[in-house]
């Protein structure tokens, strides 16, 4: 039987590693049975990839690679060493495994593995969430074959040239299709409850954990939380706020937030690409805190495309000093705009045609030479 090979290459965060399991599986599913997949993940040991290494269904490679940091100036010193060092190893890992495509969706990992790529003349494609597109995919989108855009803002901020294509961001196609009451029942909750779900990404969001546990005790009755602080900071969290949640209902990090979403009213969350991206999937509202210091400050851009639709509210990170997140999410589930917003969220989901990852795998499949159900 033939094989298709793909390396991806992405992770650190869950906003770059999600997106490429979401291409992986949708590619698995249109080539088999013509074709086994054999396909490959590369990362690092501090990513969650590594984290989730037993759960990844694919084998992973490890590279020692990290970002320039302008305050470590001894890190910034050996960091050409280091990059130079990834990107040896990725060639031995390419000549070793002829892949008939390399796909990049992000992280520091992707930069080295999108060189070799490049050096070696092997097909290689970018796919980028964020509408302020991060510096490897600036620096490389002029030297791979597509750039694949989870934003149309993206594009301007690309050098002229670059073979683009807006998609959207793919993501678990589970997500949005579970009924409310699976959810409730795999976390423990009241189906008679109205359901909040608050997360800042796989990193959790400092300053939401605080206001929340600074508020928790304000929460009317006839309402619920899903609550996912982040790994570093879940025994902080547990302990300040822990007794006042019901037990299934705080928890670090799950692979499972298609379940979160199955069962929540309204989120409260950053603005991450792939945050955005499952949220309209699942046709919530939500209140959104971009993170302040994200680059070229595209967690607020993300989140304004949702506000100037209707399906959001946005609350500056600053302001959490002050706004109580939980009666903000209460008022506003009790507003005749929350049924508006809903419905906001439901026509953004319907007016995208395709999704993401069907978009991106037809590119793919073409530009390796094959096409769907066969050659």
């Amino acid at each position: 039987m033939k094989k298709l090979r793909v390396i991806f290459a992405g992770g650190g965060t869950g906003g770059h590693l999600f997106p490429a399991l979401a291409i992986a599986d949708k590619l698995k599913s249109k080539i088999v049975p013509e074709y086994e997949p054999d396909f490959r993940f590369v990362g690092t040991k501090r990513g969650l990839e590594y984290r989730m290494k037993d759960k990844l269904g694919y084998p992973l490679h490890l590279l020692s690679v990290r970002g320039f940091v302008r305050s470590a100036i001894l890190a910034n010193i050996i960091f050409p060493f280091v990059l130079i060092g990834a990107v040896v190893k990725s060639l031995y890992l390419i000549l070793r495994y002829h892949p008939d495509i390399v796909i990049g969706t992000g992280g520091y990992v992707m930069g080295p593995v999108i060189i070799a790529a490049i050096v070696l003349n092997t097909n290689r494609v970018i796919q980028e969430q964020n509408s302020y597109p991060g510096v490897t995919t600036r620096t490389l989108a002029g030297k791979v074959f597509k750039v694949f855009l989870g934003f149309q803002d993206a594009v301007k901020h690309l050098k002229p040239g670059c073979d683009t294509v807006v998609t959207g961001n793919p993501i678990k196609e589970i997500i949005g299709t579970i009924p409310r009451e699976k959810g409730v029942e795999y976390f423990g909750l009241d189906s008679h409850k109205k359901t909040i779900l608050i997360f800042g990404g796989s990193q959790g969001a400092g300053s939401i954990n605080i206001n929340i546990s600074e508020f928790i005790d304000t929460l009317p009755d006839g309402f619920q939380l899903i609550w996912q602080t982040g790994e570093r900071v879940y025994k902080d969290v547990a302990a300040r706020a822990g007794g006042r949640v019901a037990d299934r209902a705080l928890f670090s990090f799950t692979e499972r937030m298609e379940m979160a979403y199955a069962a929540a009213d309204l989120v409260i969350a950053r603005a991450g690409a792939l945050t955005l991206a499952e949220i309209e999937a699942a046709e919530l509202p939500s209140i959104l805190v971009p993170f302040p210091f994200a680059a070229g400050d595209h967690q607020r851009k993300n989140a304004e495309s949702f506000v100037t639709a209707g399906a959001a509210m946005l609350i500056d990170d600053e302001k959490l000093l002050t706004v109580n997140l939980l009666e903000e999410a209460v008022r506003l589930m009790q507003s005749d705009s929350f049924e508006k917003m809903r419905k906001a969220v439901q026509n953004m989901k319907a007016a995208r045609e395709r999704s993401a990852a069907d978009i991106i795998t037809d590119e793919v499949l073409k530009l390796v030479g094959i096409m769907e159900n066969g050659e």
